[in-house]
């Protein structure tokens, strides 16, 4: 089973509070970002440990790129352990998906 994790990397153990947070848009969206195309650089945090080999720290955080707002088609993606990290990693997604405008 895939473990659970708050914003912090703290381990939940209480599985309806991680689902009220998980259902909270404003705690689980980190940043947004429409590039001048249209493409949307999204970043979340997930919740669940998406490292599936359990060699390292969890991936709690995902940026993703889509063609667009609502069209969720995915174009990039990685992950990250840290709210920083994901923060910091938006930033790098949108700038490169930005040069290829």
């Amino acid at each position: 089973m895939m473990g659970k994790y708050d914003r912090q990397g703290n381990p939940m153990t209480d599985v309806m509070e991680w689902g009220k947070l998980f259902e909270a848009p404003e705690y689980k969206r980190v940043a947004e970002t429409t590039l001048s195309d249209g493409k949307w650089v999204s970043t979340v945090w997930l919740g669940l440990d998406h490292r599936y080999d359990g060699d390292g720290p969890p991936l709690i955080f995902e940026t993703m790129v889509f063609p667009s707002h609502g069209k969720y088609v995915e174009l990039d993606m990685d992950r990250y352990s840290t709210e920083e990290e994901a923060i910091t990693g938006h930033e790098v997604m949108v700038r490169k998906w930005s040069k290829e405008d």
